[in-house]
């Protein structure tokens, strides 16, 4: 009989991530814990099936039709059917109002969520991470008429009343650099303010409302000029007419995702707080939104070394299974002790952020969570990518082939180094946070971690690591090009080494609960090395770049 090829299963999302598991039973009481189980077992229940729906269905894009028989325009999208469910698992599973929870756990038990859900949701998450982000800002703007019309609809865990918000910074003439936005303002003859111009990158446009940046009529230049506005999209059942769908992006990944190119024709606007320092009001959400990237990042990661690992156990190559031949059980255990950094750092994140939002956050808390959160984006934005080209390399030939679904997990996870800051740009928002705050916070944050670690070689490492990027930051400190040089180097170096003290924290943890792999995923991320400082050389890169 002709040989068949066993395909890998998707272990359960939940009930199989030691990580995860372990994570939560440290890290939450009891009573919580109990209470959000049944979520997240629903959870890795429909990333299960939606695993086994891509496996036996034809893939799909997002379709817009502009107009209908008649010449009207209509500007219709045709989404998947994991988009039309959206609505219905976010609410039913509280995957965004989870977050919004009067606890220091709520961030916590939001992300896990998020974690679950992420892969299964094809990106739907995308735009549950802008409304999150819409929500926080409204919050942090105080104006109370936005609070009361928009927050219940952000925060409903009801699909009929559930509205997604979009996030439209982006124009043709920039992207990180928002000053020249060319988006203007305008108060109409009745003092309604009104948007008028081009959004370039528009990734919830199928959501009820959106926050804007805009130029008011008559103000000044550059970024300080600016305002952030609240919109609304919808009339009824119908996209309002001063909103108009150019065309939608055509990507190398996320592709069920509808990025659009918009137009805004006089889109009625409201202003959240003053008529300027929009960017400065921005700020809550970008803190958001980054960690979402880091949470999903992470997601894609876990599915793709999961994905491998069984498929090790089903393959059999020169007489056994893949899973006993050193070299690739070698390679399957580096990507499992990168992860598990990844994992360690993102959830720390999580957790920091849910502890600042509650104020019960310790004094050097705060300082740190500015420097994690674009360390966590950055870093796991790029092992996001490495992780999942490895495993499409662990299938073989087979991992180039579409529907195994691996070459869709590489292509969307380069989406978490590009969205919400590149990594350069991440590494120059951790050099800022460096000037704020020094490297201090963390130093206090991983002697604590670092607290009951057994491992004196990992411990000794972090310690030495921390040393070197002090005196790197020293001795560059009088020259800005220089330290900008730099800065990625810098950023990957910070991140390991809070990474490498979190997994010291959860090996303590673990071994006296009888539970060894994490301190062997420790010793295994340090013998990879934590040092990654470059010695910039600006004569070298003239003459290679001349």
């Amino acid at each position: 009989m002709e040989f068949l090829q066993e395909a890998p299963q998707l272990p359960h999302p939940y009930r199989s991530d030691r990580a995860l598991l372990n994570l939560l039973d440290r890290a939450l009481p009891t009573p919580r814990r109990a209470a959000l189980d049944a979520d997240l077992d629903a959870l890795g229940d429909y990333a299960q099936m939606a695993w086994r729906r891509a496996a036996t269905t034809t893939r799909r894009k997002p379709v817009l039709t502009q107009w209908d028989a008649w010449g009207q325009r209509i500007d219709r999208i045709e989404l998947t059917p994991a988009w039309q469910e959206g609505a219905a698992m976010a609410t039913r599973h509280a995957v965004l109002a989870a977050g919004h929870a009067d606890s220091e756990h709520a961030r916590l038990e939001q992300f896990a969520r998020v974690y679950l859900y992420h892969l299964a949701s094809e990106f739907y998450t995308c735009p549950l991470a802008m409304t999150d982000g819409a929500a926080t800002a409204i919050k942090a703007s105080g104006n109370r008429a936005l609070i009361e019309r928009a927050l219940p609809h952000f925060l409903s865990r009801d699909a009929s009343t559930f509205w997604l918000s979009g996030q439209w910074m982006t124009e043709t003439i920039g992207g990180s650099d928002v000053g020249p936005t060319e988006t203007v303002a305008r108060r109409d003859a009745d003092g309604q303010w009104r948007l008028y111009g081009r959004k370039w990158f528009s990734s919830a446009v199928v959501g009820e409302a959106a926050l804007a940046l805009a130029r008011p009529e008559g103000a000044g230049s550059g970024a300080a000029a600016l305002a952030l506005f609240y919109v609304e999209t919808m009339d009824g059942a119908r996209r309002k007419p001063e909103l108009l769908i150019d065309r939608l992006k055509d990507k190398l990944g996320t592709q069920e995702l509808p990025t659009a190119e918009i137009h805004l024709d006089g889109l009625p606007a409201w202003p959240l707080g003053e008529l300027a320092h929009g960017v400065r009001q921005v700020a809550p959400m970008l803190n958001i939104t980054r960690t979402w990237n880091a949470v999903c990042a992470t997601a894609s990661m876990a599915r793709a070394i999961g994905l491998a690992r069984d498929y090790a156990t089903r393959r059999q190559a020169f007489g056994r299974p893949l899973i006993q031949h050193p070299l690739h059980a070698q390679t399957l255990a580096d990507m499992r002790a990168e992860f598990e950094g990844a994992f360690a750092l993102t959830f720390e994140v999580v957790q920091l952020l849910g502890r600042v939002e509650h104020g019960c956050a310790a004094s050097h808390e705060a300082a740190l969570l500015r420097l994690l959160t674009p360390l966590a984006k950055l870093w796991t934005g790029k092992l996001a990518v490495a992780t999942c080209s490895e495993a499409l390399e662990c299938l073989g030939g087979a991992g180039y082939i579409e529907d195994t679904g691996l070459p869709q997990l590489l292509r969307d996870a380069q989406v978490y180094a590009i969205w919400e800051g590149t990594t350069n740009v991440l590494s120059l928002d951790s050099l800022r946070a460096l000037a704020g705050d020094g490297p201090d916070p963390l130093r206090t944050a991983c002697a604590g971690w670092l607290a009951g670690n057994d491992d004196m070689h990992a411990a000794s490492a972090i310690r030495q690591t921390l040393d070197a990027t002090a005196r790197w930051l020293d001795q560059h400190a009088a020259t800005r090009d220089t330290l900008e040089a730099g800065a990625r180097g810098l950023a990957f170096t910070l991140a390991r080494c809070a990474a490498a003290a979190l997994l010291a924290r959860q090996a303590a943890w673990s071994s006296r609960h009888g539970d060894r792999r994490p301190a062997a995923a420790l010793h295994r991320f340090v013998g990879h090395g934590l040092d990654r400082l470059v010695a910039p050389d600006a004569a070298n890169t003239a003459l290679l770049l001349g």
